[in-house]
């Protein structure tokens, strides 16, 4: 965007932002618990039980972490180029010479169709209506929702203050463009594909799932043939007292933790060219950790006790 702005209207957040921090505490929470009572069971139908607990809520919490992120970050901009809307790793930047109107959906003869599913703070998606065509939401909420129309789909954004925008598009539109804008759209999965192209983050991000993998395996044939184990060391290098061999569980579980934070926290740095080499950085510990947690194995079941 241009550097002259003429105003920014934030989305509500705080609501959206106490429902997704519920939502990834109860997921963290479940997964937490599930874990933790998987390492005190023995191998069987109960330690199944308590892995699939763990697992299974443990999985959507990237997600629900994302959506928290990119209504944290959300904002829309006016200024006398182009209207921008930025959510998360989202961007769109419209000319506002591309913009055929704006207005409130309250101004529509037939109701809009909202998102299948939303959430307070994440009322995201793509729905079809018969007066104006496709339809993208990136908003918060279902309230104040202004219409952004271009040739190619209408954008629905929910402003704080929905009429400001409104009058402040109007004024803009006035004062005139002061250099023609290109139109810009930036989704997530253009960061993704953008790094998979390069060949040294595709190896690191293969070679450490793969390890990963490996570590599973290896973890879930050991179990059951080990009784007890020296779950760690102490201070003067002494194996710790013997616990059940189910607790093994928990260094694949953390590898695989750290590879995942790992993966996207590099791709948040991959963005920009200037951070690029410390996103690699990030993806080779990923990588190296794996290996680690390995040897890790390696050496608890081959010390003796």
């Amino acid at each position: 965007m241009n550097n002259t702005k003429v105003g920014h209207f934030p989305p509500s957040k705080r609501f959206g932002l106490i429902v997704h921090g519920l939502i990834l505490l109860a997921l963290a929470g479940t997964s937490a618990w599930g874990f933790w009572n998987l390492t005190r069971e023995q191998v069987g139908p109960i330690f199944v039980n308590f892995l699939l607990v763990g697992l299974i809520a443990f999985a959507p919490i990237p997600f629900f972490g994302y959506r928290a992120y990119a209504l944290l970050r959300a904002d829309y901009y006016i200024d006398r180029d182009s209207l921008a809307i930025v959510w998360g790793l989202r961007v769109e930047d419209i000319p506002l010479t591309d913009i055929e109107w704006v207005r409130p959906a309250t101004d529509l003869t037939s109701p809009l169709i909202l998102p299948r599913f939303r959430l307070p703070g994440a009322v995201l998606g793509t729905r079809r209506h018969p007066d104006v065509g496709l339809v993208e939401f990136i908003a918060s909420n279902s309230r104040n929702i202004i219409l952004i129309a271009t040739s190619k789909r209408v954008f629905a954004i929910s402003p704080k203050d929905a009429g400001a925008l409104v009058r402040t598009f109007a004024r803009a539109t006035e004062m005139g463009s002061l250099s023609p804008a290109e139109p810009v759209s930036v989704y997530p999965s253009f960061i993704i594909t953008q790094a998979w192209e390069n060949s040294t983050a595709r190896f690191l991000w293969v070679s450490g799932l793969f390890l990963n993998i490996g570590l599973v395996a290896w973890v879930g044939i050991l179990i059951p043939s080990l009784g007890q184990i020296p779950f760690g060391f102490n201070a003067f290098g002494a194996p710790n007292d013997l616990t059940t061999s189910g607790r093994l569980i928990l260094l694949p579980l953390l590898s695989g933790l750290l590879f995942i934070t790992g993966l996207i926290t590099g791709l948040y740095f991959y963005r920009w060219d200037k951070t690029r080499p410390l996103a690699v950085i990030i993806w080779v510990s990923s990588a190296v950790s794996a290996l680690l947690f390995l040897m890790a194995v390696l050496f608890l079941v081959t010390t003796p006790v």
